[in-house]
Protein backbone atom coordinates (compact mmCIF):
# COMPACT_ATOMS: atom_id res chain seq x y z
CA UNK A 1 0.00 0.00 0.00
CA UNK A 2 1.69 3.47 -1.02
CA UNK A 3 0.90 6.54 -2.16
CA UNK A 4 1.63 7.10 -5.99
CA UNK A 5 2.09 10.15 -8.28
CA UNK A 6 2.52 11.23 -11.91
CA UNK A 7 3.41 14.47 -14.11
CA UNK A 8 3.50 13.51 -17.97
CA UNK A 9 3.77 16.71 -20.37
CA UNK A 10 5.35 18.86 -17.97
CA UNK A 11 8.93 21.10 -17.89
CA UNK A 12 8.56 20.67 -14.36
CA UNK A 13 7.95 17.24 -13.50
CA UNK A 14 10.32 16.19 -11.13
CA UNK A 15 9.84 18.99 -8.63
CA UNK A 16 6.08 18.90 -8.96
CA UNK A 17 6.27 15.12 -8.19
CA UNK A 18 8.38 15.76 -5.61
CA UNK A 19 5.90 17.82 -3.79
CA UNK A 20 3.09 15.82 -4.88
CA UNK A 21 4.86 12.46 -3.13
CA UNK A 22 5.93 14.84 0.44
CA UNK A 23 2.41 15.78 0.78
CA UNK A 24 1.28 11.78 0.75
CA UNK A 25 4.05 10.99 3.21
CA UNK A 26 1.29 9.39 5.40
CA UNK A 27 0.41 6.93 2.97
CA UNK A 28 4.04 5.45 2.82
CA UNK A 29 6.45 5.98 5.98
CA UNK A 30 8.68 3.63 4.63
CA UNK A 31 10.38 5.22 1.95
CA UNK A 32 10.12 7.06 -1.27
CA UNK A 33 11.52 7.54 -4.86
CA UNK A 34 11.03 9.31 -8.14
CA UNK A 35 11.67 8.37 -11.30
CA UNK A 36 12.89 11.41 -14.59
CA UNK A 37 12.94 11.08 -18.14
CA UNK A 38 13.55 14.79 -18.34
CA UNK A 39 13.43 15.05 -22.21
CA UNK A 40 9.97 13.49 -21.88
CA UNK A 41 8.73 16.01 -19.13
CA UNK A 42 7.77 12.35 -17.45
CA UNK A 43 8.46 11.54 -13.49
CA UNK A 44 6.59 9.04 -11.72
CA UNK A 45 6.76 9.33 -7.95
CA UNK A 46 6.08 6.84 -4.75
CA UNK A 47 5.42 6.94 -1.17
CA UNK A 48 5.90 3.47 0.20
CA UNK A 49 4.08 1.73 3.13
CA UNK A 50 5.99 -1.95 3.66
CA UNK A 51 3.53 -5.18 3.66
CA UNK A 52 5.42 -7.34 1.44
CA UNK A 53 9.53 -8.08 1.11
CA UNK A 54 10.40 -5.24 3.51
CA UNK A 55 13.77 -4.40 1.84
CA UNK A 56 15.04 -2.21 -0.16
CA UNK A 57 14.59 -4.60 -3.25
CA UNK A 58 10.82 -3.62 -3.02
CA UNK A 59 11.29 -0.03 -3.57
CA UNK A 60 9.48 2.19 -6.40
CA UNK A 61 9.33 3.33 -9.27
CA UNK A 62 10.45 -0.03 -10.47
CA UNK A 63 11.80 -0.15 -13.92
CA UNK A 64 11.38 -3.49 -15.87
CA UNK A 65 14.30 -5.84 -16.96
CA UNK A 66 14.29 -4.55 -20.48
CA UNK A 67 14.11 -1.48 -19.37
CA UNK A 68 10.78 -0.30 -21.29
CA UNK A 69 8.55 0.31 -18.59
CA UNK A 70 8.33 2.20 -14.99
CA UNK A 71 5.62 1.47 -12.89
CA UNK A 72 4.83 3.54 -10.30
CA UNK A 73 2.28 1.23 -7.82
CA UNK A 74 -0.26 1.43 -4.72
CA UNK A 75 -1.92 -1.79 -3.69
CA UNK A 76 -2.04 -5.65 -3.24
CA UNK A 77 -2.33 -8.27 -6.07
CA UNK A 78 -2.83 -11.28 -3.75
CA UNK A 79 -2.19 -14.28 -6.09
CA UNK A 80 1.13 -12.90 -6.64
CA UNK A 81 2.80 -16.10 -6.14
CA UNK A 82 0.99 -17.86 -8.40
CA UNK A 83 1.80 -15.25 -10.94
CA UNK A 84 5.21 -15.86 -10.57
CA UNK A 85 5.28 -18.99 -10.74
CA UNK A 86 3.94 -18.18 -14.37
CA UNK A 87 6.40 -15.59 -15.06
CA UNK A 88 9.55 -17.98 -13.50
CA UNK A 89 11.25 -16.73 -16.63
CA UNK A 90 11.52 -13.12 -15.33
CA UNK A 91 14.72 -12.15 -13.82
CA UNK A 92 12.65 -11.37 -10.86
CA UNK A 93 14.98 -8.92 -7.98
CA UNK A 94 12.22 -8.75 -5.30
CA UNK A 95 9.65 -10.86 -3.48
CA UNK A 96 6.94 -8.11 -4.18
CA UNK A 97 3.97 -8.33 -6.08
CA UNK A 98 4.96 -4.88 -7.11
CA UNK A 99 7.26 -6.32 -9.46
CA UNK A 100 5.02 -9.62 -10.27
CA UNK A 101 2.59 -6.63 -11.22
CA UNK A 102 6.01 -5.22 -13.61
CA UNK A 103 6.86 -8.61 -14.94
CA UNK A 104 3.13 -9.50 -15.92
CA UNK A 105 2.45 -6.24 -18.02
CA UNK A 106 5.89 -7.22 -19.91
CA UNK A 107 4.75 -10.53 -20.58
CA UNK A 108 0.75 -9.49 -21.58
CA UNK A 109 0.14 -5.90 -21.79
CA UNK A 110 -3.16 -5.17 -20.92
CA UNK A 111 -4.44 -8.46 -20.99
CA UNK A 112 -3.01 -9.49 -17.42
CA UNK A 113 -5.18 -7.50 -15.78
CA UNK A 114 -7.81 -9.97 -15.82
CA UNK A 115 -5.35 -12.62 -14.21
CA UNK A 116 -4.80 -9.85 -11.04
CA UNK A 117 -6.74 -10.65 -7.87
CA UNK A 118 -6.65 -8.08 -5.45
CA UNK A 119 -6.87 -4.04 -5.42
CA UNK A 120 -4.73 -1.65 -7.18
CA UNK A 121 -4.23 1.69 -8.86
CA UNK A 122 -0.75 2.22 -10.84
CA UNK A 123 0.98 4.39 -13.17
CA UNK A 124 2.95 2.93 -16.59
CA UNK A 125 5.18 4.74 -18.51
CA UNK A 126 6.45 3.17 -21.82
CA UNK A 127 9.85 4.80 -22.52
CA UNK A 128 9.70 3.04 -26.32
CA UNK A 129 5.71 4.20 -27.47
CA UNK A 130 6.67 7.70 -25.37
CA UNK A 131 2.93 6.68 -23.37
CA UNK A 132 1.53 6.80 -20.43
CA UNK A 133 -0.71 4.67 -18.92
CA UNK A 134 -3.15 4.84 -15.73
CA UNK A 135 -4.73 2.12 -14.29
CA UNK A 136 -7.60 1.13 -11.36
CA UNK A 137 -8.83 -1.88 -10.25
CA UNK A 138 -11.85 -3.26 -10.69
CA UNK A 139 -14.08 -1.96 -8.11
CA UNK A 140 -11.77 1.42 -7.18
CA UNK A 141 -10.69 0.17 -3.90
CA UNK A 142 -7.66 2.09 -4.50
CA UNK A 143 -7.71 5.87 -5.25
CA UNK A 144 -6.46 7.38 -8.11
CA UNK A 145 -7.16 11.25 -9.59
CA UNK A 146 -6.52 12.73 -12.60
CA UNK A 147 -6.36 16.33 -13.41
CA UNK A 148 -5.10 18.20 -17.06
CA UNK A 149 -2.01 20.57 -16.43
CA UNK A 150 -1.72 24.43 -17.98
CA UNK A 151 0.94 23.25 -20.81
CA UNK A 152 -1.52 20.41 -22.40
CA UNK A 153 0.09 17.67 -19.49
CA UNK A 154 -1.53 15.23 -17.17
CA UNK A 155 -0.85 15.16 -13.20
CA UNK A 156 -2.36 11.81 -11.74
CA UNK A 157 -2.58 10.92 -7.66
CA UNK A 158 -3.48 9.11 -4.79
CA UNK A 159 -5.27 12.00 -3.17
CA UNK A 160 -6.36 14.98 -4.39
CA UNK A 161 -4.46 17.16 -2.18
CA UNK A 162 -1.27 16.13 -4.08
CA UNK A 163 -2.85 17.54 -7.13
CA UNK A 164 -3.10 20.62 -5.50
CA UNK A 165 0.43 20.71 -3.81
CA UNK A 166 1.58 20.56 -7.96
CA UNK A 167 -0.45 23.17 -8.98
CA UNK A 168 -4.29 22.50 -9.71
CA UNK A 169 -6.06 25.21 -8.94
CA UNK A 170 -7.98 24.38 -5.52
CA UNK A 171 -11.39 25.52 -6.46
CA UNK A 172 -14.40 24.22 -4.97
CA UNK A 173 -17.01 22.25 -7.36
CA UNK A 174 -20.15 24.03 -6.72
CA UNK A 175 -22.29 21.16 -9.34
CA UNK A 176 -20.89 18.18 -6.85
CA UNK A 177 -21.80 20.57 -3.97
CA UNK A 178 -24.97 21.26 -5.02
CA UNK A 179 -25.91 17.49 -5.55
CA UNK A 180 -24.38 16.30 -2.84
CA UNK A 181 -26.79 19.03 -0.45
CA UNK A 182 -29.71 18.48 -2.75
CA UNK A 183 -29.66 14.67 -2.96
CA UNK A 184 -27.32 12.93 -0.80
CA UNK A 185 -25.31 11.51 -3.95
CA UNK A 186 -21.69 11.87 -3.83
CA UNK A 187 -18.86 9.68 -5.48
CA UNK A 188 -21.48 8.33 -7.95
CA UNK A 189 -19.52 9.58 -10.94
CA UNK A 190 -15.85 10.68 -11.47
CA UNK A 191 -16.81 14.41 -10.58
CA UNK A 192 -14.91 15.36 -7.59
CA UNK A 193 -15.92 17.94 -4.72
CA UNK A 194 -13.01 20.00 -6.61
CA UNK A 195 -13.39 21.74 -10.08
CA UNK A 196 -10.52 20.14 -12.54
CA UNK A 197 -10.62 17.10 -10.83
CA UNK A 198 -11.76 13.97 -11.77
CA UNK A 199 -11.40 10.00 -10.39
CA UNK A 200 -9.82 7.57 -12.64
CA UNK A 201 -13.15 5.26 -13.20
CA UNK A 202 -12.90 1.52 -11.76
CA UNK A 203 -12.15 -0.99 -13.97
CA UNK A 204 -10.72 1.06 -16.66
CA UNK A 205 -7.54 2.54 -18.02
CA UNK A 206 -6.51 5.68 -18.82
CA UNK A 207 -3.92 6.05 -21.84
CA UNK A 208 -1.62 9.60 -22.62
CA UNK A 209 0.38 10.65 -25.30
CA UNK A 210 1.48 13.93 -25.83
CA UNK A 211 -0.63 16.03 -27.88
CA UNK A 212 -3.46 14.19 -27.76
CA UNK A 213 -6.35 13.98 -25.04
CA UNK A 214 -6.65 11.35 -22.57
CA UNK A 215 -8.35 8.84 -23.42
CA UNK A 216 -10.34 5.96 -21.29
CA UNK A 217 -11.39 2.60 -21.87
CA UNK A 218 -13.59 0.11 -19.62
CA UNK A 219 -11.60 -3.17 -18.73
CA UNK A 220 -13.75 -4.22 -16.14
CA UNK A 221 -17.51 -4.82 -17.13
CA UNK A 222 -19.13 -6.31 -14.02
CA UNK A 223 -22.57 -6.55 -15.43
CA UNK A 224 -20.77 -8.06 -19.04
CA UNK A 225 -18.72 -10.51 -16.49
CA UNK A 226 -22.98 -11.35 -14.61
CA UNK A 227 -24.91 -11.98 -17.92
CA UNK A 228 -28.52 -11.70 -18.28
CA UNK A 229 -29.17 -14.97 -16.98
CA UNK A 230 -29.37 -16.46 -13.43
CA UNK A 231 -27.32 -18.74 -12.34
CA UNK A 232 -29.37 -22.35 -13.17
CA UNK A 233 -27.21 -24.73 -10.92
CA UNK A 234 -28.50 -26.00 -7.69
CA UNK A 235 -28.27 -24.05 -4.11
CA UNK A 236 -25.85 -26.92 -3.08
CA UNK A 237 -23.74 -26.82 -5.50
CA UNK A 238 -23.39 -22.66 -5.59
CA UNK A 239 -23.13 -23.21 -1.63
CA UNK A 240 -20.07 -25.21 -2.59
CA UNK A 241 -18.53 -22.98 -4.64
CA UNK A 242 -19.28 -19.63 -3.08
CA UNK A 243 -18.30 -20.86 0.32
CA UNK A 244 -14.97 -22.52 -1.88
CA UNK A 245 -13.96 -18.67 -3.30
CA UNK A 246 -15.24 -17.47 0.20
CA UNK A 247 -11.83 -18.96 2.31
CA UNK A 248 -9.35 -18.76 -1.21
CA UNK A 249 -10.36 -14.58 -0.85
CA UNK A 250 -9.50 -14.89 3.23
CA UNK A 251 -6.64 -17.04 2.72
CA UNK A 252 -4.92 -14.67 -0.02
CA UNK A 253 -5.48 -11.29 1.86
CA UNK A 254 -3.63 -13.26 4.87
CA UNK A 255 -0.33 -13.00 2.52
CA UNK A 256 1.91 -10.12 4.66
CA UNK A 257 5.06 -9.59 5.96
CA UNK A 258 3.81 -7.63 8.47
CA UNK A 259 0.77 -8.45 11.53
CA UNK A 260 -2.96 -8.77 9.83
CA UNK A 261 -5.67 -8.01 12.65
CA UNK A 262 -9.46 -7.78 11.46
CA UNK A 263 -12.12 -4.85 11.79
CA UNK A 264 -15.56 -6.45 13.60
CA UNK A 265 -18.90 -5.51 14.24
CA UNK A 266 -21.87 -7.32 15.70
CA UNK A 267 -23.37 -8.02 12.45
CA UNK A 268 -23.79 -10.76 9.81
CA UNK A 269 -20.80 -9.85 7.90
CA UNK A 270 -18.21 -9.24 10.67
CA UNK A 271 -19.45 -12.77 12.23
CA UNK A 272 -18.84 -14.32 8.84
CA UNK A 273 -15.67 -12.83 8.37
CA UNK A 274 -14.50 -14.04 11.67
CA UNK A 275 -15.65 -17.54 10.76
CA UNK A 276 -13.82 -17.75 7.68
CA UNK A 277 -10.48 -16.77 9.52
CA UNK A 278 -10.75 -18.96 12.19
CA UNK A 279 -11.30 -21.83 9.25
CA UNK A 280 -8.30 -20.53 7.21
CA UNK A 281 -6.17 -19.50 9.99
CA UNK A 282 -7.01 -22.32 12.27
CA UNK A 283 -8.90 -22.71 15.75
CA UNK A 284 -5.89 -21.36 17.67
CA UNK A 285 -5.54 -18.13 15.66
CA UNK A 286 -4.70 -15.45 17.79
CA UNK A 287 -5.07 -12.53 15.51
CA UNK A 288 -5.75 -8.97 16.94
CA UNK A 289 -9.67 -8.09 16.20
CA UNK A 290 -10.41 -3.99 17.24
CA UNK A 291 -14.05 -2.85 17.07
CA UNK A 292 -15.17 0.80 18.49
CA UNK A 293 -17.80 1.69 20.91
CA UNK A 294 -19.48 5.15 21.15
CA UNK A 295 -20.19 6.16 24.92
CA UNK A 296 -23.57 5.92 25.13
CA UNK A 297 -24.74 2.50 25.54
CA UNK A 298 -27.93 2.83 23.57
CA UNK A 299 -25.32 2.25 20.56
CA UNK A 300 -23.40 -0.98 21.95
CA UNK A 301 -22.09 -3.42 19.92
CA UNK A 302 -19.86 -4.61 22.37
CA UNK A 303 -22.02 -7.56 23.50
CA UNK A 304 -22.47 -8.71 20.11
CA UNK A 305 -18.91 -8.79 19.43
CA UNK A 306 -17.46 -10.49 22.43
CA UNK A 307 -20.29 -13.12 21.45
CA UNK A 308 -18.99 -13.55 18.63
CA UNK A 309 -14.90 -14.07 20.27
CA UNK A 310 -16.12 -16.36 22.78
CA UNK A 311 -13.93 -19.38 23.01
CA UNK A 312 -11.42 -17.94 20.57
CA UNK A 313 -8.03 -16.79 21.20
CA UNK A 314 -8.52 -13.81 19.45
CA UNK A 315 -7.75 -10.33 21.80
CA UNK A 316 -10.01 -7.56 21.21
CA UNK A 317 -8.69 -3.90 21.52
CA UNK A 318 -12.00 -1.59 21.90
CA UNK A 319 -11.70 1.90 20.75
CA UNK A 320 -14.21 4.19 22.37
CA UNK A 321 -15.26 7.38 20.28
CA UNK A 322 -16.76 10.20 23.40
CA UNK A 323 -18.41 13.35 22.42
CA UNK A 324 -15.72 15.84 23.36
CA UNK A 325 -13.28 14.53 21.01
CA UNK A 326 -15.16 14.91 18.03
CA UNK A 327 -14.37 18.34 17.58
CA UNK A 328 -11.10 17.56 16.81
CA UNK A 329 -11.17 14.65 14.93
CA UNK A 330 -13.39 15.89 12.91
CA UNK A 331 -11.34 18.94 12.01
CA UNK A 332 -8.54 16.31 11.13
CA UNK A 333 -10.65 13.85 8.97
CA UNK A 334 -11.81 16.71 6.76
CA UNK A 335 -8.14 17.47 6.31
CA UNK A 336 -7.60 13.38 5.91
CA UNK A 337 -10.75 12.57 3.52
CA UNK A 338 -10.63 16.13 1.45
CA UNK A 339 -14.06 16.10 0.72
CA UNK A 340 -17.48 15.14 3.05
CA UNK A 341 -17.44 12.17 4.83
CA UNK A 342 -19.75 9.91 6.73
CA UNK A 343 -19.73 11.28 10.06
CA UNK A 344 -19.36 9.85 13.71
CA UNK A 345 -19.20 6.39 12.33
CA UNK A 346 -16.10 7.50 10.05
CA UNK A 347 -14.71 9.40 12.94
CA UNK A 348 -15.25 6.01 14.94
CA UNK A 349 -13.19 4.18 12.53
CA UNK A 350 -10.67 6.50 12.59
CA UNK A 351 -9.48 5.25 15.81
CA UNK A 352 -9.75 1.73 14.72
CA UNK A 353 -6.78 2.36 12.58
CA UNK A 354 -4.91 4.65 14.75
CA UNK A 355 -5.03 1.66 17.47
CA UNK A 356 -3.83 -1.15 15.06
CA UNK A 357 -0.88 1.01 14.16
CA UNK A 358 -0.07 1.47 17.93
CA UNK A 359 -0.38 -2.39 19.00
CA UNK A 360 1.51 -2.84 15.49
CA UNK A 361 -0.95 -4.26 13.13
CA UNK A 362 -0.63 -3.18 9.44
CA UNK A 363 -2.83 -4.14 8.17
CA UNK A 364 -6.74 -5.09 9.04
CA UNK A 365 -9.14 -7.22 7.18
CA UNK A 366 -13.28 -5.50 6.89
CA UNK A 367 -16.22 -6.88 6.09
CA UNK A 368 -17.54 -4.43 3.21
CA UNK A 369 -19.85 -5.78 0.34
CA UNK A 370 -21.81 -8.54 1.32
CA UNK A 371 -25.16 -6.18 1.65
CA UNK A 372 -24.74 -4.93 -1.81
CA UNK A 373 -23.92 -9.05 -2.94
CA UNK A 374 -26.84 -10.83 -1.05
CA UNK A 375 -29.42 -8.08 -1.09
CA UNK A 376 -28.87 -6.92 2.21
CA UNK A 377 -30.61 -3.81 3.06
CA UNK A 378 -34.09 -3.26 3.78
CA UNK A 379 -35.36 -1.33 0.31
CA UNK A 380 -33.97 -4.86 -1.74
CA UNK A 381 -37.21 -6.35 -0.17
CA UNK A 382 -39.45 -3.78 -2.10
CA UNK A 383 -38.28 -4.27 -5.17
CA UNK A 384 -41.36 -5.08 -6.62
CA UNK A 385 -42.80 -1.79 -6.55
CA UNK A 386 -41.27 -0.58 -8.86
CA UNK A 387 -42.36 3.24 -8.58
CA UNK A 388 -41.23 3.47 -5.22
CA UNK A 389 -37.64 5.30 -5.89
CA UNK A 390 -34.61 2.97 -3.55
CA UNK A 391 -33.00 5.53 -1.24
CA UNK A 392 -30.00 6.81 -1.66
CA UNK A 393 -29.15 7.24 2.29
CA UNK A 394 -31.50 4.77 4.54
CA UNK A 395 -32.01 3.78 8.05
CA UNK A 396 -34.85 6.62 9.46
CA UNK A 397 -37.97 7.70 8.80
CA UNK A 398 -37.46 11.42 8.21
CA UNK A 399 -35.68 12.81 5.21
CA UNK A 400 -31.83 12.99 4.92
CA UNK A 401 -31.72 15.99 2.80
CA UNK A 402 -33.36 19.66 3.18
CA UNK A 403 -32.91 20.74 -0.84
CA UNK A 404 -35.88 23.45 0.27
CA UNK A 405 -33.14 24.68 2.64
CA UNK A 406 -30.76 25.85 -0.68
CA UNK A 407 -31.05 28.37 -3.01
CA UNK A 408 -32.84 28.52 -6.23
CA UNK A 409 -29.57 29.21 -8.09
CA UNK A 410 -27.93 25.79 -6.11
CA UNK A 411 -30.78 23.64 -6.86
CA UNK A 412 -30.19 24.36 -10.32
CA UNK A 413 -27.05 23.02 -10.83
CA UNK A 414 -27.75 19.84 -9.37
CA UNK A 415 -26.53 16.85 -11.55
CA UNK A 416 -29.14 14.08 -12.72
CA UNK A 417 -27.98 11.05 -11.96
CA UNK A 418 -29.97 7.89 -13.49
CA UNK A 419 -27.79 4.69 -12.98
CA UNK A 420 -27.27 2.40 -15.35
CA UNK A 421 -30.02 -1.01 -15.60
CA UNK A 422 -28.27 -3.47 -17.98
CA UNK A 423 -30.67 -6.23 -16.31
CA UNK A 424 -33.79 -7.35 -17.02
CA UNK A 425 -34.51 -7.31 -12.90
CA UNK A 426 -34.75 -4.41 -10.81
CA UNK A 427 -33.40 -6.24 -8.06
CA UNK A 428 -29.99 -6.39 -9.44
CA UNK A 429 -30.02 -3.42 -11.20
CA UNK A 430 -30.39 -2.20 -7.34
CA UNK A 431 -27.27 -4.14 -6.38
CA UNK A 432 -25.96 -3.13 -9.40
CA UNK A 433 -25.85 0.57 -8.44
CA UNK A 434 -24.91 -0.04 -5.04
CA UNK A 435 -21.73 -1.63 -5.98
CA UNK A 436 -20.57 0.90 -8.27
CA UNK A 437 -22.14 4.31 -7.91
CA UNK A 438 -23.27 5.11 -4.76
CA UNK A 439 -22.82 2.59 -1.14
CA UNK A 440 -19.58 1.32 -1.80
CA UNK A 441 -17.85 3.83 -3.47
CA UNK A 442 -18.59 5.96 -0.89
CA UNK A 443 -17.51 3.61 1.56
CA UNK A 444 -14.09 2.93 -0.10
CA UNK A 445 -13.15 6.38 -0.52
CA UNK A 446 -13.88 6.91 3.65
CA UNK A 447 -11.98 3.88 4.57
CA UNK A 448 -9.11 4.57 2.21
CA UNK A 449 -8.38 7.76 3.68
CA UNK A 450 -9.32 6.35 7.10
CA UNK A 451 -6.53 3.71 6.90
CA UNK A 452 -4.37 5.72 5.37
CA UNK A 453 -4.15 8.42 7.50
CA UNK A 454 -2.88 6.37 10.35
CA UNK A 455 -0.16 4.68 7.41
CA UNK A 456 -2.53 1.15 7.64
CA UNK A 457 -3.39 -0.96 5.08
CA UNK A 458 -7.08 -1.96 4.66
CA UNK A 459 -7.80 -5.05 2.97
CA UNK A 460 -11.83 -6.21 1.77
CA UNK A 461 -12.12 -9.75 1.26
CA UNK A 462 -15.63 -9.47 0.54
CA UNK A 463 -14.87 -7.26 -3.13
CA UNK A 464 -12.89 -10.64 -4.59
CA UNK A 465 -14.98 -10.24 -8.13
CA UNK A 466 -14.85 -13.86 -8.08
CA UNK A 467 -17.50 -13.41 -5.08
CA UNK A 468 -19.62 -10.39 -6.08
CA UNK A 469 -19.93 -12.31 -9.74
CA UNK A 470 -20.97 -15.74 -8.73
CA UNK A 471 -23.47 -13.71 -5.75
CA UNK A 472 -24.87 -11.23 -8.77
CA UNK A 473 -26.07 -14.17 -10.56
CA UNK A 474 -28.33 -16.01 -8.38
CA UNK A 475 -31.94 -15.76 -8.86
CA UNK A 476 -33.69 -13.26 -6.72
CA UNK A 477 -34.87 -15.79 -4.06
CA UNK A 478 -31.90 -17.36 -2.85
CA UNK A 479 -31.12 -13.81 -1.56
CA UNK A 480 -34.36 -12.63 -0.26
CA UNK A 481 -36.78 -15.48 1.08
CA UNK A 482 -39.72 -14.00 2.50
CA UNK A 483 -38.74 -10.81 4.52
CA UNK A 484 -35.16 -11.78 5.13
CA UNK A 485 -32.60 -10.79 3.12
CA UNK A 486 -28.72 -12.90 2.44
CA UNK A 487 -30.71 -15.77 2.37
CA UNK A 488 -28.15 -17.98 0.69
CA UNK A 489 -25.65 -16.58 2.73
CA UNK A 490 -26.82 -17.33 5.82
CA UNK A 491 -26.83 -21.11 4.40
CA UNK A 492 -23.66 -20.80 3.11
CA UNK A 493 -22.38 -19.77 6.73
CA UNK A 494 -23.86 -22.53 8.95
CA UNK A 495 -20.61 -23.81 9.32
CA UNK A 496 -18.75 -20.71 10.48
CA UNK A 497 -21.55 -18.50 12.03
CA UNK A 498 -23.51 -19.55 15.51
CA UNK A 499 -27.06 -19.08 14.72
CA UNK A 500 -27.47 -16.42 16.89
CA UNK A 501 -25.45 -14.21 14.71
CA UNK A 502 -26.41 -15.99 11.58
CA UNK A 503 -29.92 -15.90 11.54
CA UNK A 504 -30.18 -12.68 13.92
CA UNK A 505 -32.18 -9.51 11.58
CA UNK A 506 -29.68 -7.06 10.03
CA UNK A 507 -28.96 -4.00 12.37
CA UNK A 508 -27.67 -0.57 10.85
CA UNK A 509 -24.22 0.02 12.18
CA UNK A 510 -25.70 3.13 14.42
CA UNK A 511 -23.93 5.87 16.03
CA UNK A 512 -25.29 8.47 19.17
CA UNK A 513 -25.12 11.17 16.02
CA UNK A 514 -28.55 12.08 16.37
CA UNK A 515 -28.70 12.29 20.14
CA UNK A 516 -25.10 14.16 20.20
CA UNK A 517 -25.41 16.37 17.64
CA UNK A 518 -28.85 18.03 19.87
CA UNK A 519 -26.81 17.94 22.59
CA UNK A 520 -23.06 17.67 24.02
CA UNK A 521 -22.48 18.29 20.43
CA UNK A 522 -24.99 21.12 19.99
CA UNK A 523 -22.52 24.58 20.30
CA UNK A 524 -20.24 22.91 17.78
CA UNK A 525 -22.22 21.82 15.77
CA UNK A 526 -23.82 25.33 15.34
CA UNK A 527 -20.67 26.83 14.90
CA UNK A 528 -19.74 24.71 12.02
CA UNK A 529 -22.85 25.21 10.34
CA UNK A 530 -22.64 28.94 10.83
CA UNK A 531 -19.21 29.07 9.37
CA UNK A 532 -20.85 27.44 6.52
CA UNK A 533 -23.51 29.68 6.39
CA UNK A 534 -21.29 32.81 6.56
CA UNK A 535 -19.01 31.49 3.92
CA UNK A 536 -21.58 30.61 0.96
CA UNK A 537 -24.97 32.28 1.87
CA UNK A 538 -25.38 31.76 -1.84
CA UNK A 539 -25.93 28.27 -1.29
CA UNK A 540 -28.35 28.36 1.43
CA UNK A 541 -31.96 29.91 1.96
CA UNK A 542 -30.10 31.38 5.23
CA UNK A 543 -33.87 31.61 7.39
CA UNK A 544 -34.83 28.07 5.87
CA UNK A 545 -31.78 26.80 7.14
CA UNK A 546 -31.91 28.35 10.55
CA UNK A 547 -35.39 27.07 11.10
CA UNK A 548 -34.19 23.74 10.21
CA UNK A 549 -31.43 23.39 12.30
CA UNK A 550 -33.39 25.23 15.70
CA UNK A 551 -36.44 22.87 14.64
CA UNK A 552 -33.65 20.05 15.03
CA UNK A 553 -31.86 20.68 17.85
CA UNK A 554 -35.67 20.79 19.61
CA UNK A 555 -36.09 17.73 19.20
CA UNK A 556 -37.80 17.57 15.76
CA UNK A 557 -37.07 14.79 12.91
CA UNK A 558 -34.63 11.63 13.69
CA UNK A 559 -32.19 11.91 10.50
CA UNK A 560 -29.15 13.46 11.14
CA UNK A 561 -27.79 12.96 7.57
CA UNK A 562 -28.42 16.69 6.15
CA UNK A 563 -27.24 18.31 9.57
CA UNK A 564 -24.11 16.33 8.47
CA UNK A 565 -23.84 17.68 5.14
CA UNK A 566 -24.14 21.42 7.21
CA UNK A 567 -21.62 20.62 9.10
CA UNK A 568 -19.25 19.50 6.24
CA UNK A 569 -19.52 22.74 4.18
CA UNK A 570 -18.53 24.53 7.59
CA UNK A 571 -15.41 22.14 8.13
CA UNK A 572 -14.69 22.78 4.91
CA UNK A 573 -15.12 26.42 5.04
CA UNK A 574 -12.92 27.01 7.86
CA UNK A 575 -9.80 25.42 5.97
CA UNK A 576 -10.27 27.88 3.38
CA UNK A 577 -11.42 25.33 0.95
CA UNK A 578 -15.05 26.98 -0.33
CA UNK A 579 -13.88 30.74 -0.29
Amino acid sequence: MCGIAAIAGSKDAERRVGRMINRLRHRGPDGEGIWTDNAGGVSLGQRRLSILDLSVQGRQPMTSANGRFVLTYNGEVYNYRELRSELADYPFHSQTDTEVVLAAWVRWGEACLDRLIGMFAFVVWDTHARTLIAVRDRFGVKPLYVASLEEGGIALASEIKALHTAGVPATADPVTWSTYLATGLHEHSTRTFWSGVSAVPAGTILHWEAGKPATLRRWYDLAARVGQDVDPRSEATVREEYLGLLEDSVRLRFRSDVPVGINLSGGLDSSTLLGVVRAVQGADSDVKAFTFVCDDERYDELPWVQGMLEQTKHSLITCTLRPDEVPALAARMMVAQEEPFGGLPTLAYGKIFEAARAAGVIVLLDGQGMDEQWAGYDYYRSVTDDKKPAPIVQGAKDPAVRPECLTPDLRRLVEPFTPPSPFPDRLRNLQLRDALHTKIPRALRFNDRVSMAASTELREPFLDHRLFELAMKQPADRKIRGDVGKHLLREITTSLVPAGLRLAPKRALQTPQREWLRGPLRSWAGEQIEAGLAAHSDWFDIPAAHHAWNSYVAGEGDNSFWVWQWLSVGLAAQRGELS
